[in-house]
């Protein structure tokens, strides 16, 4: 599955989850079987060219998350976690907060 998060940059490692008007890159991470595969970079969310993307992780519940909801992604957001690698952990955990109407 795929997962998007607004990042403040391009390391996998050092990168945090922004509002999305502060966005610098979205981190496309592609997540199977609770390991990791691999996390690539994205200056805007249309280079990824029609890909399905299952979630988007966002960093507060007070975002415009309607497009994403009607893209067919599931909205989660952030309760302290920040990077990407604090995020991954929390979602295998269940630990993210869902975004609903």
């Amino acid at each position: 599955m795929y997962i998007w998060i607004p990042v403040d940059g391009s390391d996998a490692k050092t990168s945090k989850v922004v509002p999305q008007l502060e966005v610098k890159q979205w981190a496309l991470v592609d997540f199977d079987a609770g390991e990791v595969n691999s996390v690539k970079f994205y200056n805007t969310m249309d280079e990824l060219g029609g890909e399905w993307v299952d979630f988007v992780i966002l960093a507060n519940k007070f975002e415009n998350y309607l497009d994403f909801m009607n893209e067919g992604m599931m909205v989660l957001v952030v309760r302290e976690e920040e990077t990407i690698e604090d995020i991954i952990e929390a979602f295998k955990f269940k630990e993210l907060d869902e975004i609903g109407l």
